[in-house]
């Protein structure tokens, strides 16, 4: 839709496609003459049955395929051209992605594929997966996903570099309700900040919430093309809403008839829709915290598309979580920091004065040796002073191992003093 002589970002001229065989002859015509235009901050819809041109329309936009005839015009270039390319995001109708990269690995490729800097990459990653309803599940393998979860995961690769223009074949496919309403709410907060959206579905009912305009193709022809209010407006009926206030609907539908003089008045009890009522059932789930390994409702527009940032979203919760603190009985204060563990002290090396008074006291100049006495107080005093070493290991200064040698070579004199005369070596044969 035009804004002030804006120039179309996708533009269609009278283009044509004919699929050949290989001897080059003419087997299907995909498209005849088309001209279509796209305007930025628009949102157009695809529809058409199988086969109508829908999937050929978007292989000329990403450049893809050639035109038989015709031209085309992406972003005021060539569809080929990678200028071009760079600001364009493609989500394509079937997710394929590598099954053993996990969500963050898969996006920190895309972005560095396009040239984004390792702290920029790390900042969309997360603000992509808490958009998309993944943060638990960002460091499981994108092979155990269901057709739903990589769904997501292939629109958080389409939008990690921020493109101009999204092409969108089917982003609603294998979507749970609860997703596809925060797709198509998605959709529409990237037309509120000037992006453009070109997409195609099937699903009448997410088009409808969505486009602003809408094509229809047939045989490659296109059929019809208006805004949404356009095509589906009913200019010859009314519809009334009232309170209903205990009245009748038949007696209400006499009323009104009377009043205008219609000879046909309808009147019903308006329903609420199957997806607010699901979204609503939900909420609740989310809020009882029930367990799930599935995905979960999504955040708002990661901020570097637009959206708000982590402190204004918590800044809006905070009065919140004070009134559940007051209702609670609590006042918020700070945890304590847990203390740092204690280092280990080394042993203190025993003195003389803190020996056990119990061990005997050494024998008197002179006196025979005993192997006892000497067994009992030689350990405990030339025990050396163990120091501790940069692990944690402890170890022996020289000059305490020189002292340990000489104390060890005293105790085996003394033991040597106190043994029998007569008595043989134990390895020693026995005499003749």
């Amino acid at each position: 839709m035009p804004d002030g002589g804006a120039e179309p970002l996708v533009q269609l001229t009278a283009v044509e496609k004919v699929y050949r065989d290989f001897w080059g002859r003419a087997r299907v015509r995909a498209l005849s003459p088309l001209s279509l235009e796209l305007y930025p901050g628009e949102i157009l819809a695809l529809l058409g049955p199988n086969g109508a041109g829908k999937s050929t329309t978007i292989k000329l936009i990403l450049g893809l395929l050639f035109p038989t005839r015709g031209q085309v015009r992406v972003l005021g270039g060539s569809p080929r051209d990678p200028a071009c390319r760079a600001r364009l995001g493609y989500l394509p109708e079937e997710t394929r992605l590598h099954p053993f990269l996990t969500p963050k690995e898969t996006l920190d490729l895309f972005g560095r594929i396009h040239g984004l800097g390792r702290v920029e990459r790390r900042r969309r990653i997360d603000q992509l997966i808490t958009m998309v309803g993944l943060t638990h599940n960002a460091e499981r393998p994108v092979g155990e996903f269901s057709k739903g979860m990589a769904r997501r995961i292939g629109l958080a690769v389409a939008l990690v570099h921020d493109p101009d223009l999204l092409v969108l074949d089917e982003p609603t496919s294998g979507l749970d309700p609860l997703g596809t309403r925060e797709i198509k709410d998605l959709i529409r907060a990237l037309k509120a900040r000037g992006r453009s959206v070109l997409l195609s579905s099937h699903l009448l009912d997410d088009v409808e919430d969505t486009a602003d305009r809408i094509a229809i193709l047939y045989g490659g022809e296109l059929r019809r093309v208006g805004t949404t209010r356009e095509l589906l407006a009913r200019t010859g009926r009314l519809r009334l809403e009232l309170e209903a206030e205990g009245r009748d609907p038949a007696a209400a539908a006499r009323l009104v008839a009377a009043a205008l003089g219609a000879e046909e008045v309808e009147v019903s009890v308006p329903s609420d829709r199957l997806e607010s009522l699901f979204r609503r059932v939900i909420a609740e789930a989310e809020e009882s915290d029930a367990q799930t390994a599935g995905a979960r409702r999504g955040g708002g527009l990661a901020e570097f598309l637009g959206g708000h940032a982590e402190g204004e979203a918590e800044d809006a919760q905070l009065p919140q979580a004070l009134a559940r603190l007051v209702a609670a009985g609590r006042e918020p204060s700070p945890a304590p920091a847990p203390a740092a563990p204690a280092p280990p002290a080394p042993p203190a090396p025993r003195s003389p004065s803190t020996q056990d008074s119990s061990a005997p006291a050494p024998a008197a100049p002179g006196a025979p040796h005993s192997s006892l006495v000497d067994t009992a107080t030689t350990p405990a005093a030339a025990t050396p002073p163990r120091v501790e070493g940069l692990r944690g290991a402890e170890t022996t200064s020289p000059a305490d191992a020189e002292a340990g040698r000489a104390d060890a070579a005293h105790a085996d004199a003394a033991h040597a003093d106190a043994a029998p005369p007569d008595a043989a070596p134990p390895d020693a044969a026995p005499p003749d």
